[in-house]
């Protein structure tokens, strides 16, 4: 500290903890330049006695900082007055700063008052030093955003509590930086929100009030008893949405992507985004008109609308989402990134994500974390999220906080990334509509995340089969008791004057008779039809593209020559210096091709066809096995250089994003970036492939059943490293029998890749194809720098795609004993033992896609084998992983009548892999040996 009086102060009040730094550095600045800071921070430090009496000798004489004093002349004026004056302000600065800090713990924010505040010392004006007789005493209030000069304490301490206390509680002062902490405290003090809407939007409030209802009542009479997942008790959400509709219109965004659970969904699809109710009656009867897929639960569906305002159309799109309540909310800023990405240049103001969230969920599902810590993080930023809680105090049966989270509230996760979080009582609808119209300014001005904590209550069970009152029964006695928000709000109008005493009832009946007729109920809205409300509809397509099979030598020597020369600028590491040497070598002919320059020579050919690539994952950029360096760290000054993007200038866009140590979040926000951007190959590189564990939700219930269940198509590849190397359980495999269970209905491609030209044109492929679906890969480890695994330029310019390799060497067809059937990198262990056994009478096949099965392909490769009966299928997995359980079956649906399939490979085993090298070892030549011995 500069001033010893200062820090006697700071010790005495409240803002010794958390806040004594901020106070510190502004006081550093007022040292500096009064007029740097606040006149609220400014008449504090000039009414310090001690710092006056300092400021007094300081002076005397002109050698303690005659800068300062040249700077600040009312310094001086200051430190002449009477030093004893009484140090009132600073208790009411103490007093305001205290109200901004812990007011929200004081607000009125349940509707039920179930909730008992604590008693906050410091919101007492004795706390302050304030006693009863200097109530009516007026102070200077410059600290408060007020356009008064003065006031009387007691009315200062009515006001503070208005703002603070009241139906919503702001917390924003955990935020560190000083400009966003001073943009709310104007924004709630400032304004006056009692005068804020006018009478028609007030009216407009509660039509909105009055449909939300409306529609659930509706549905609860004509099906009793079903699933709807009631928004009562949490109708402000409508009101919510549409003032996000309408006013982040009126600021000029073009499209809203929502995510959201089940809850209210319903009535989100019908009052919001103008889905048809005889539509939604009729999924409740059974009846559905058209099928796509497998279909969903009604209250998973997606659905997309433009709707028209005042100030133009705005394209909403909610997104399809599972009973995994959080894990759409990557998949939410992965389209919305994509948005920003590719169709408006980079302004993020024009696009909206928003996710709604349950209270128990926002708190206790880590997804949540892995989205928030990705909020700001260069490759998945989106300019900031909206995250509105629908917290009706009670998640399935658990509504005892001491069960429900170890936090005072369900939001406070958000103050991780320095959110603001306004809580707001959701019988209050014009609080309701403040909190979102400063949440979605906050947003726009500040780029950042934004919650919205719309505490209310659930009027019925978790579903309308449930009996809430079993478990929470003094809760649910007073929710019978507790009217509507609705019905709240309409007698708040009737007694201000705003409507008259049938205004109410009206709108209720006009709303009920739409409902009966079936037809829309959202006059505004021009909705898509529900197969349509996929972001990768047909006219995002590559419909226009040629698909380029082959490449011509001399075109692809240039452009590998091209990305493997990096400026002498640019200094590079003396390993990764070695590699660019030696892919100029591989591109002028002089050596063959590894993987890495495979898989960069593929890039580049896609992007100077002017397709985007977003590759993205743990350490990407250089490859977890050091084999990519798509990215070049110059070591002089530590600037990159990315190859790639520089081609030529009408190339694609390239992205490499080195992603935070998440799968989950990560691989949900590149599937809704894929499903967003269909024209972008984007990828996912697991760091093992084994890490994709952590991601099982978005494999299971998006990547592959995404399209049979919603329609949604998605190109998303997933490069999964897998092979027994003797890494131990963790880094062997990646589950490749998890992606094989789940492959049906050709709802996706799995590979195992042998040589680097299959990956250049399968990516290439996949880049291309017009029918979008995601291609998972076993990419490999040790093969990335195996002598045998490597491919010629002449792989590339003239050859494609081979679901099935047959046999390489030069062997008799007809003297043929045995087939081996493999993948992978265990195919190069057989080769060599075969070759070093003389054992030409064994053929070694590789299916290199097993899923979709290659049957014609393999069909047409056994006809040359005809006089063989004995296969084996060999695979370095243990036998109850891999392919063996899954591949058995197609294999001997193409073999001939009479012949032995067997199994070649390690034992059934509990876990991927051994963690002793010398076992790994042992057991490798064992599965080898016997897949080569004919008895």
């Amino acid at each position: 500290m500069q001033n010893i009086s200062m820090k006697l102060w700071l010790d005495s009040s409240w803002l010794s903890g958390t806040n004594q730094s901020y106070v510190e550095s502004l006081y550093s600045d007022f040292l500096n330049n009064s007029n740097s800071v606040a006149r609220d921070w400014r008449d504090l430090f000039l009414n310090i006695s001690d710092f006056r009496e300092k400021l007094e000798s300081c002076t005397k004489t002109s050698e303690n900082n005659p800068q300062f004093l040249e700077k600040n002349p009312e310094y001086v004026s200051s430190a002449r007055e009477n030093p004893k004056k009484n140090i009132e302000p600073i208790h009411l600065l103490n007093l305001i700063n205290a109200f901004r800090c812990f007011g929200h713990q004081q607000a009125h924010l349940d509707p039920l008052k179930l909730q008992k505040h604590k008693k906050i010392e410091e919101l007492d004006l004795a706390y302050h030093g304030f006693q009863d007789s200097d109530l009516h005493n007026s102070f200077n209030i410059s600290s408060l955003s007020l356009d008064t000069k003065t006031m009387k304490l007691i009315n200062i301490y009515a006001l503070l509590k208005k703002i603070y206390c009241g139906s919503i509680g702001a917390e924003f002062m955990h935020i560190t930086d000083k400009n966003e902490k001073e943009w709310i405290q104007k924004r709630l003090e400032l304004v006056d929100r009692d005068t804020i809407f006018s009478i028609k939007e007030k009216r407009n409030f509660l039509k909105t009030l009055t449909a939300a209802e409306g529609l659930e009542r509706y549905l609860g009479s004509k099906f009793p008893g079903a699933k709807r997942f009631s928004l009562e008790g949490g109708d402000a959400l409508l009101l919510v949405i549409n003032e996000i509709i309408y006013y982040s219109r009126k600021k000029n965004t073009h499209q809203i992507i929502l995510g959201m659970a089940h809850r209210g969904r319903l009535n989100v699809l019908v009052n919001v985004l103008g889905k048809k109710p005889q539509d939604l009656f009729n999924e409740f009867s059974g009846k559905v008109s058209e099928n796509i897929g497998s279909g969903d639960v009604k209250y998973h569906m997606g659905f997309s609308s433009n709707i028209q305002t005042t100030d133009g159309i705005i394209h909403i799109v909610l997104e399809c989402n599972p009973s995994h309540l959080e894990i759409v909310n990557p998949v939410v800023m992965g389209s919305a990134r994509a948005q920003i990405d590719t169709i408006y240049h980079k302004d993020s103001n024009q696009v909206l994500p928003i996710t709604i969230h349950g209270d128990a969920a926002i708190i206790g599902q880590g997804v949540v974390q892995e989205t928030l810590n990705m909020s700001k993080v260069r490759g998945y930023q989106v300019g900031g999220t909206v995250r509105v809680i629908i917290n009706n105090q009670v998640g399935f049966t658990t509504s005892n906080l001491q069960d429900a989270r170890s936090s005072q509230y369900c939001t406070d996760i958000g103050k991780m990334i320095m959110a603001p979080i306004f809580h707001v009582m959701a019988d209050d609808p014009e609080a309701v509509a403040f909190v979102t119209r400063l949440s979605l300014d906050f947003r726009r001005t500040f780029q950042r995340d934004v919650f919205i904590d719309l505490i209310c209550y659930r009027r019925h069970g978790h579903n309308e089969a449930d009996e809430p009152s079993v478990t929470q029964p003094l809760m649910y006695q007073k929710i019978k008791k507790h009217p509507t928000v609705r019905e709240i709000y309409a007698r708040y109008l009737e007694c201000t004057q705003v409507i008259n005493k049938n205004d109410a009832m009206e709108m209720v009946n006009v709303y009920r008779s739409k409902l009966d007729t079936g037809e829309y109920i959202a006059p505004t809205c021009h909705p898509n039809s529900p197969n349509a409300f996929s972001l990768s509809s047909s006219k995002y397509s590559n419909a226009n593209l040629t698909y380029q099979k082959h490449l011509d030598l001399s075109y692809l020597q240039e452009l590998a020559t091209n990305i493997s020369i990096v400026p002498t600028t640019v200094t590079m590491q003396s390993r990764v210096k070695k590699i660019y040497t030696d892919r100029f070598q591989m591109a002028t002919g002089n050596k063959p091709f590894d993987w890495g320059a495979a898989e960069n020579l593929a890039y580049a050919t896609i992007l100077e066809q002017g397709i985007s690539c977003r590759l993205s994952g743990e350490d990407v950029g250089r490859g977890t096995f050091f084999h990519r360096h798509a990215v070049i760290h110059d070591q002089s000054n530590g600037s990159i250089y990315i190859p790639l993007k520089h081609i030529n200038q009408n190339q694609g866009s390239f992205y490499v994003w080195d992603s935070v140590l998440s799968e989950e979040a990560v691989l949900a926000f590149e599937y809704g970036y894929a499903m967003a951007s269909p024209k972008t190959l984007t990828i996912w590189e697991a760091q093992f492939g084994d890490f994709a564990n952590a991601a099982q939700i978005v494999i299971d219930q998006f990547i592959s059943s995404g399209e049979q269940k919603w329609g949604y198509r998605c190109g998303l590849v997933l490069l999964l490293p897998h092979g027994y190397e003797g890494q131990g359980p963790e880094h062997s495999s990646a589950r490749l029998e998890r992606y094989l269970q789940l492959s049906a209905e050709n709802n996706m491609q799995v590979c195992v890749l042998s040589t680097p030209s299959q990956l250049y044109h399968i990516l290439r492929k996949q880049a291309q194809d017009e029918l979008k679906r995601p291609l998972v890969i076993m990419s490999p480890k040790s093969l990335l720098r195996h002598p045998q695994a490597v491919s010629s330029l002449d792989d590339f310019a003239t050859g494609t795609f081979q679901s099935v390799i047959d046999e390489i060497d030069p062997i008799a067809y007809q003297s043929v004993q045995r087939v081996i059937f493999c993948a992978g990198k265990i195919y190069y262990d057989l080769l060599n033992k075969r070759r070093q056994n003389n054992q030409n009478y064994i053929a070694i096949i590789r299916i290199e896609k097993l899923y979709p099965f290659p049957y014609k392909e393999l069909e047409n490769i056994l006809q040359r084998y005809g006089n063989v009966h004995d296969f084996i299928w060999c695979q370095e997995e243990p036998k109850n992983q891999g392919a063996w359980y899954i591949t058995q079956h197609p294999l001997r649906e193409v073999l001939t009548s009479g012949s032995l399939l067997r199994y070649a490979g390690r034992s059934a085993s509990a876990s991927p892999a051994v963690g002793y090298t010398s076992i790994h070892h042992q057991q490798q030549q064992d599965l080898v040996n016997d897949a080569l011995t004919i008895k």
